[in-house]
């Protein structure tokens, strides 16, 4: 499920930035610049709304994204919760920051499947702890790319 803030960037090349967004840390995530593959890139502590939105907005100039994705806790029944209601007010908030437009993307089991992969690849809990929101984010640009083709 998608929902969408601004569709005609939809068409536009260059990178997109992902976040998964939580209450202690924030993941991050890169496309690369023909909006083909993504790649977990940071994983954030949370501070203050002032410091995370300033720290957001340097990883969009750096790695030049025209195009932010938040994932969107969507639970199966399609009723946005708190959770979701949280994001929508941190992101509106953060928007206000960025040059860039934003689109929800329904982040549904991500976490799972980050931790899924972690493991897979051999990683430790404590090493899968400290990597999953980055990993979580791929998940989630990875499936707004593959949704968009």
């Amino acid at each position: 499920m998608v929902v969408k803030e601004t569709m005609s960037e939809l068409t536009i090349k260059g990178r997109i930035l992902a976040l998964d967004l939580g209450e202690k840390r924030i993941g991050v995530a890169v496309s690369d610049a023909t909006r083909t593959i993504a790649r977990s890139l940071t994983v954030l502590p949370r501070k203050s709304r002032r410091e995370d939105h300033e720290r957001i907005a340097r990883i969009i100039a750096e790695q030049q994204a025209n195009l932010l994705v938040v994932g969107l806790p969507i639970p199966l029944n399609g009723v946005e919760g708190e959770k979701a209601a949280w994001v929508r007010d941190y992101t509106a908030e953060l928007q206000q920051h960025i040059p860039i437009p934003v689109v929800f993307w329904d982040e549904a089991l991500t976490t799972v499947q980050a931790y899924d992969s972690l493991r897979q690849r051999g990683k430790r809990a404590k090493q899968a702890k400290e990597r999953i929101d980055a990993v979580a984010a791929a998940f989630i640009l990875q499936s707004y790319l593959d949704g968009e083709r």
